[in-house]
């Protein structure tokens, strides 16, 4: 039987979502076509790739052979068509980023307009992770670059320094963490010793999370364990909540937005901060659209 690239998708599609119902839904087909496709293939190649059960279906040892080289596959026939693409002189493409959805949300939409001004023809497709899982990504090569956060944890080849990003506690103006914060000298800023918030209700990310991560570290360096009953929010809702008066939260300057209500306090009089890189799969080849992205994100970074 040939293997047609397209076949190749559905079977490893299956195999990602372990449910005919829901990879169904990802290749937008129907899931009777789709089931009938998997049990016509299994017949033809005389091997049987998927265990139905009660919960979706799981591969057999034959079946995570069969996938690991169809994934091989497609990624060579990927790579193939990116140096294809690259003879067209970026005039057409696409590229895979990887960026967490709160940092996203604020840099993305300049970046994007900045790029697609350059090459209006190459397409941007968006993945938004924290930072941890962009990285296990980027090992797998199933994106193409991605703004990570230093110092990376799974990546084991550098990243390419773009920015330092303040972390700040983000909070109501009239919250009393006011009453112990202190203004910098000649400025309108504030900081605060975290010990003197160890009273106040945090609003957390998980602990997977960057800045969940590091506002757990920093409880631990001033000695302290603040209550917290929301522990697993999403940064952007939680800097959404501490805004409305609802506790404090952990936010980037980079995702600070200017509001009369809101204020944002430094960790400390000189502050805590969080390096940012821009990271690319472990390739001796590097898409030059991929290339031409990283630099418009430089250039808008500087």
């Amino acid at each position: 039987m040939s293997m047609q690239l397209k076949e190749l998708t559905y079977l490893v599609t299956l195999a990602d979502e372990g449910s005919i119902s829901r990879a169904a839904d990802k290749l937008y087909m129907a899931q009777s076509s789709l089931s009938q496709f998997l049990q016509q293939y299994e017949s033809e190649l005389g091997v049987t790739l998927f265990v139905r059960t009660s919960r979706g279906i799981r591969l057999t040892y034959a079946g995570t052979i069969f996938i690991d080289n169809a994934r091989s596959i497609l990624k060579h026939y990927q790579l193939v068509q990116m140096e294809l693409w690259d003879i067209a002189d970026l005039k057409v493409g696409s590229v895979i980023l990887g960026i967490s959805s709160f940092r996203g949300k604020y840099m993305l939409p300049r970046i994007l307009k900045n790029f697609h001004e350059k090459y209006p023809n190459i397409q941007v497709k968006i993945v938004e992770q924290n930072s941890m899982a962009l990285e296990d990504m980027l090992v797998e090569g199933s994106i193409d670059l991605a703004v990570v956060a230093l110092p990376l944890t799974r990546l084991t080849h550098g990243a390419d320094f773009l920015k330092k990003d303040e972390i700040f506690i983000v909070t109501h103006k009239e919250h009393p963490v006011m009453k112990v914060a202190h203004k910098y000298e000649d400025s309108s800023l504030y900081w605060v010793d975290l010990k003197d918030t160890a009273s106040f209700e945090y609003i957390l990310s998980d602990y997977d999370t960057i800045l969940g991560s590091i506002a757990r570290q920093q409880f631990k360096k001033a000695g302290i364990n603040p209550p917290a009953y929301n522990t697993t929010i999403t940064a952007d809702l939680a800097a959404s909540m501490a805004k409305e008066g609802l506790g404090l939260a952990f936010t980037y300057q980079s995702c600070a937005e200017p509001n009369p209500d809101t204020v944002y306090i430094s960790i400390g009089k000189q502050g805590v901060f969080l390096e940012l890189a821009l990271a690319h799969p472990y390739s001796t080849y590097q898409p030059r659209a991929a290339k031409a992205l990283g630099q418009v994100i430089r250039e808008t970074f500087t």
